[in-house]
């Protein structure tokens, strides 16, 4: 048997690769999954793993905030099945001459064994050196069997979307604001979506496998001696760890006795998303046990938060374990996290939760290792927005807590109001901050309204990171019953996933008192059940979200980007859009929101002599409320899905234009029309495009890009040398009359390709246009149906 056949049936036996198959990289937008580790302290260098898809071409990346250099080091590529191939052959070739020499070693024959060592060596060096250019660092025997255990695991999943890394060097100086920031690649193809990573103030620490070992009773000593972390020095700390299939990590701390102990999780908070698993995200669970391995503590949330909070005081002092894992023991690269442990301050609660602008308030606390239990906030000189709350222990900084400063008058709940006959009297407008004490507690506030008021009631709660399930009600003088709302989507809160808020918005009867009930639906109370109640006529107003967050484009073309219309007290107007402060030369096709619509999709046009450079993305829109021109600047945003289903608008701190290198070109093909094509529900209609005078015209293929449903292309049809009408088919039972928006097109021609003697065509060959500038529409009633045929006349 020949050496290549003998290879072949040894493949199954290598020691690399055995059942993965890499899918292979497609040009796309440039993406990132996780990073790890998600932070690092002040003072720090720390080299990061950022891990994601179309990473190609990456040189630098983008940090918000001051006080930290990163620095690129390399990029590693997906493993394509082609290279497994290449990597399993080299090592199966290997594995056959080892077998020779050790033959011929058996049959005494040292010279032939000394050749296949020199070729065994040669093979060697030719697997470490396609090793390398793949990115793979330990090419050792120890390392290569890692990394097939690591491959090899029948629970592993196959996640192309993070199978590319890029590594990155931190230079974190120890002035650096401690705290959050938002971290993005720039690749070949543009920048990518942001993932959070946190300057910490404490040690940090880099698990090391394995750390999955369970204590046991009988044989105590032994064991702890075995579980991970010797050494490890004292509290507090920042633990960092990325939790595979089916792994539990576990840590081992020596504390004294009567240490108030915290140890706060961060993985939801890291990664908020994950599109392609259930529940959507790492759902990590923390428990606290003793050197025996007696459970002391336990979290899978802390209150409504997935990221679980333990804080506990240790009874004596001694050996005690931490270990983390998936509430269902899924697990993969992107199940990153970082606990916070020590005698660190945590912030649980505040009270009130907000207060006016322009005014000093005291502001009660509540948690652990807190340095006091009140504070005065001084917003004397603060806008309408919100601050961030924190203290400090020890010159550590506690965790923040969002504290909203708003323009109406405010006031304190006053009990006891759980009754009609002791509802709290209030003037409208008026924010109320207030608290469900007790379980099966309401709060009743009494007002005077009057007929044809449009009257807004808003709880504020879930938002601020209180556990009230709030429930409102609208009652008239006599107790009857005109709203109640449980559960309101505030689509502004993106990385709220449970919207436990309640508003309702009523047109009043008739003259007289009304009164609105605040209870929690769950039956629940406490000091923690908090709430900021807003009791106002109609304001209606509106924010906006500018998706995505990183816009990369080439000069020249259309780019489809999405603004979303949040709307507030009942706004349904039209809203227009503009660029702000950007170049000349870029302009915005269906440049409009209209009326009743949430959202449009439009597209986004350079100049072809765009200067290649990023740039910050400012659009506004503008609309007319209660006579008066309003404007509103639009947030950056991601449209993130979790769980293959549910989407978020994830607001962003910085959006960026990117304008790529090299030059693109806009179609040859135009819509003409002015305004919106009407589009009968349940017919047709015609939108008319210019082309070049030529072939395109019958060449042209042009397709719809996302849209609404219900819409389809039925032909194009020729008008002229330079003309195409576009015939759109509306089917009535998804498109209602009423409907407006913009359409999305793409333009591609199809050429024939002939035989060698030109007679007959033997294919097409289809070449992309490019996207045409957004074509707006409206749907309008269906055409009237035609008269009936006259009767015939009797004879």
């Amino acid at each position: 048997m020949g050496l290549k056949s003998e290879i072949r049936n040894q493949k199954t036996e290598t020691l690399l690769f055995v059942v993965l198959a890499a899918l292979p990289c497609a040009a796309g937008e440039p993406h990132i999954g996780y990073l790890y580790p998600a932070g690092g302290q002040q003072g720090t260098v720390v080299q990061v793993t950022v891990g994601g898809q179309y990473l190609g071409g990456t040189a630098s990346a983008h940090l918000t905030g001051d006080g930290v250099h990163v620095a690129f080091l390399k990029h590693t590529r997906a493993l394509s099945q082609g290279t497994l191939n290449q990597l399993r052959d080299k090592l199966a070739e290997a594995t056959v001459l080892e077998r020779r020499r050790q033959a011929a070693l058996d049959e005494g024959d040292t010279r032939l064994a000394g050749g296949f060592l020199v070729l065994i060596a040669k093979t060697h060096d030719e697997f470490e050196n396609l090793a390398f250019k793949l990115g793979i660092e330990d090419s050792s025997p120890r390392g290569l069997a890692e990394l097939n255990r690591r491959l090899s695991d029948p629970k592993r999943q196959l996640n192309p979307q993070i199978e590319e890394t890029v590594t990155l060097r931190l230079t974190i100086s120890p002035g650096a604001p401690p705290g959050e920031r938002e971290l993005r690649l720039r690749t070949g193809g543009g920048f990518t979506n942001p993932l959070f990573f946190h300057v910490g103030q404490c040690r940090e620490y880099m698990e090391k496998e394995p750390n999955d070992r369970t204590p046991d009773a009988e044989v105590l000593t032994e064991t702890i001696a075995d579980i991970e972390f010797a050494g490890m020095g004292s509290l507090p700390i920042i633990l960092n760890g990325q939790v595979m299939p089916g792994d539990v990590d576990r840590f081992r701390f020596s504390i004294k006795k009567g240490t108030r102990l915290v140890a706060a999780v961060s993985a939801r908070s890291l990664v908020p998303y994950l599109a392609d698993a259930v529940p959507g995200w790492f759902q990590a669970t923390l428990r606290l046990l003793d050197a025996r391995g007696t459970e002391l503590a336990f979290c899978d949330d802390f209150r409504f938060h997935p990221d679980p909070i333990i804080y506990y005081e240790i009874p004596k002092g001694g050996d005690y374990i931490l270990e983390i894992y998936d509430a269902i023991y899924r697990g993969r690269e992107d199940f990153v996290y970082r606990i916070t442990v020590g005698d660190l301050p945590l912030i649980t609660s505040v009270f009130p939760l907000g207060a006016k602008a322009g005014s000093k308030t005291s502001v009660a606390l509540d948690g652990w290792n807190l340095p006091t239990n009140a504070l005065t906030l001084d917003a004397e000189k603060q806008a309408p927005g919100s601050v961030p709350l924190t203290v400090s222990k020890e010159k550590r900084v506690s965790n923040a807590v969002t504290f909203p400063l708003d323009a109406l008058p405010e006031c304190l709940e006053a009990e006891p109001n759980s009754e009609p006959p002791k509802a709290q009297q209030v003037q409208l407008p008026i924010i109320v901050n207030g608290r469900i004490d007790a379980p099966g507690d309401w709060d009743l506030f009494r007002f005077q309204g009057r007929a044809g008021d449009q009257v807004v009631a808003e709880v504020v709660a879930r938002r601020l990171g209180s556990p009230l399930d709030s429930l409102l009600k609208l009652t008239d003088a006599s107790g009857k019953e005109l709203a109640i709302n449980d559960d309101w989507e505030d689509k502004a809160a993106g990385l709220t996933t449970h919207h436990s808020d309640s508003f309702l918005l009523a047109k009043l009867p008739a003259d007289g008192v009304y009164t609105v009930h605040v209870g929690d639906t769950q039956r629940q109370g406490g000091a923690a059940h908090a709430y900021r109640l807003r009791i106002s006529t109609a304001e209606p107003d509106f924010q906006l979200r500018v998706v995505p967050s990183a816009i990369n484009i080439r000069p020249g073309v259309n780019h489809p980007i999405a603004v979303y219309a949040l709307r507030r007290d009942g706004f349904s107007g039209a809203i227009a859009l503009r660029l702000k402060d950007m170049p000349d030369g870029f302009a915005l096709g269906g440049a409009c929101i209209p009326a009743n619509q949430e959202s449009v999709r439009l597209t986004l046009t350079l100049p072809p002599t765009a200067p290649a450079k990023p740039m910050p993305m400012r659009l506004e829109g503008c609309a007319t409320i209660a006579g008066a021109e309003v404007s509103r600047t639009a947030v950056p945003a991601d449209d993130m899905m979790q769980a293959f289903a549910y989407h978020h608008l994830v607001a962003s701190r910085d959006g960026i234009l990117n304008v790529l290198g090299g030059r693109g070109s806009a179609p040859p093909v135009k819509p003409l029309a002015e305004g919106p094509v009407k589009l009968p529900a349940g017919g047709t209609g015609r939108a008319q495009l210019s082309v070049p005078k030529g072939d395109l015209a019958k060449e042209l293929r042009i397709e719809l890009d996302d849209p609404p449903k219900g819409f389809a292309i039925k032909e194009l049809v020729p008008e002229g040398d330079d003309k195409v009408a576009l015939v759109l088919a509306v089917d009535a039972k998804e498109a209602k009359p009423g409907l407006a928006g913009n359409l999305i097109l793409n333009a591609f021609q199809e050429t024939p390709i002939k035989s060698a003697d030109g007679k007959t065509q033997t294919g097409t060959r289809r070449t992309a246009l490019g996207t045409l500038t957004a074509l707006p529409f409206e749907v309008t009633a269906p055409p009237p149906p035609p008269p009936p045929p006259p009767k015939s006349p009797k004879n």
